[in-house]
């Protein structure tokens, strides 16, 4: 019985009471959610379909879930339900339920692939609901920009943006000039400014015109002045830019409409606290933007350059999916694969766990909570929470990776077929993940 049955039955109990005059509902929902017990419940599985229904039936939710208590104990596959906190209903399977659970669970995966978790619920928002501002329209600098700086100049467009190419098609063009007091000067772009700059004999000053500084050191401040503000700007930017492109992405793969266009929303984050282009790659980059939540303080960079397996480091995430590939190339030398079609050394090829391995519990519950996690990261445009549940998968991962394989002369069995395929979509559902983060998922490490 998996998430979407086990949601359906609930709505069968939901409808059932509705029907009985139990509750007096006037719309049954479309759907109620159900994913695994949150810290202080109970059971394999746990909804909250009691108090989502408890203010249309004008009943307290404890009292709604004791309605629907009722009409699920007598459901196929259910042996227990329990009431927790202030009304959620918590499901336990019977052993054979979930044994066969944990088999389909991990064949949808396998089907379904990297898309595994996609869908289509997020489809009827309204198409001005999802869209966004793009970074760099010069909009997002103002919760950055130092006090006394222009806030009317230029915009960087992003640390992700290459520089636009110039307006010339001749390439050798002379750079511009000007008349000074002593005759023509050639302009000198600064490299790390995006206002153009020129050469005088007292120095630089900013090419646009300074009110009230007719002289050089005026001159210079504004120059200064301009050059600070830009890099305050750029680093909020940046985040704002990663952090767009992957909402954009997480909604789309819940099927709305999401697009980046001039009269959208703005995102905001806090800005980086120094120059991530600089010092980080672009895989490392983009965790470190969008593995804190945008109100939290980018990731370090030391942790991030270490390639050893730490808790929030994006290299375990990766390793995690290079060990799942490297799995079942192993698997593949040794004659054997996780998922089959017919029978693999005279036995029949099964797909899911066939053992009682308790290092693969964590590893299903982790998979099994993907699409949920991949709808509330897009509901609530919080990329974070995808970074964060692809390291659990990964912790899982890793530590059920040493029972995937025969060892010494033991031979290839059924349970080493169905650990291999469990492992296999474990890695499916890392590397999809990645990738809505526009993160590669390396299959060698």
């Amino acid at each position: 019985m998996t998430p979407a049955d086990l949601s359906l039955t609930v709505l069968r109990a939901v409808r059932r009471a509705v029907g009985d005059g139990a509750l007096r509902v006037a719309d049954v929902p479309a759907r109620v959610v159900v994913e695994r017990p949150r810290p202080g419940g109970r059971g394999d599985w746990a909804t909250n379909a009691a108090l989502q229904l408890a203010g249309p039936a004008a009943l307290p939710p404890r009292q709604v879930a004791e309605v629907l208590r009722e009409r699920l104990l007598d459901a196929p596959g259910i042996a227990a339900v329990d009431i927790t906190g202030p009304g959620f209903l918590n499901l336990t399977l019977r052993a054979g339920a979930r044994a066969d659970a944990d088999r389909l669970l991990v064949r949808r995966v396998l089907d379904e692939g990297p898309r595994y978790g996609y869908g289509d619920a997020l489809a009827g928002l309204p198409p001005e609901d999802v869209a966004f501002r793009p970074a760099g329209d010069g909009t997002d600098r103002d919760a950055v920009a130092p006090r006394g700086v222009d806030r009317d100049a230029p915009a960087l467009t992003g640390a992700d943006e290459e520089a636009p190419a110039p307006t010339s098609t001749d390439e050798e063009a002379p750079a511009p000039t000007r008349l000074a007091a002593d005759g023509p000067v050639s302009a000198h772009l600064a490299s790390d400014s995006p206002a153009p700059t020129r050469l005088v004999p007292d120095g630089p000053v900013s090419d646009r015109p300074a009110p009230d500084a007719p002289d050089a050191a005026a001159g210079k401040a504004t120059a200064h002045a301009a050059v600070a503000r830009d890099r305050a700007a750029a680093p909020a930017t940046a985040r704002v830019a990663v952090l767009t492109e992957a909402v954009v992405a997480l909604l789309r793969s819940q099927g709305a409409p999401a697009r980046v266009t001039p009269g959208g929303r703005r995102l905001h984050a806090v800005p980086a606290h120094y120059d991530v282009d600089a010092v980080l790659g672009p895989d490392a980059r983009r965790w470190a933007l969008l593995r804190p939540a945008a109100h939290d303080r980018v990731l370090d960079p030391g942790p991030l350059l270490r390639q050893v397996e730490a808790p929030g480091a994006l290299f375990t995430v990766q390793y995690a999916h290079a060990r799942a590939r490297a799995l079942v190339r192993n698997a593949a030398d040794l004659g054997f694969g996780g998922r089959t079609d017919g029978e693999t050394d005279g036995a029949e090829g099964e797909v899911g766990p066939g053992d009682d391995t308790p290092a693969a519990a964590p590893l299903l519950a982790a998979l099994a909570d993907h699409p949920a996690v991949l709808l509330a990261a897009a509901r609530q445009h919080a990329p974070d929470r995808l970074a964060r549940h692809l390291e659990a998968i990964a912790d899982a991962l890793l530590g059920f990776q040493h029972t995937v394989l025969p060892r010494g002369d033991e031979k290839p069995s059924a349970a080493h077929r169905s650990r291999l395929a469990l492992a296999e979509a474990a890695g499916a559902v890392l590397a999809g993940g990645l990738s809505l983060l526009g993160i590669s998922a390396p299959e060698h490490l």
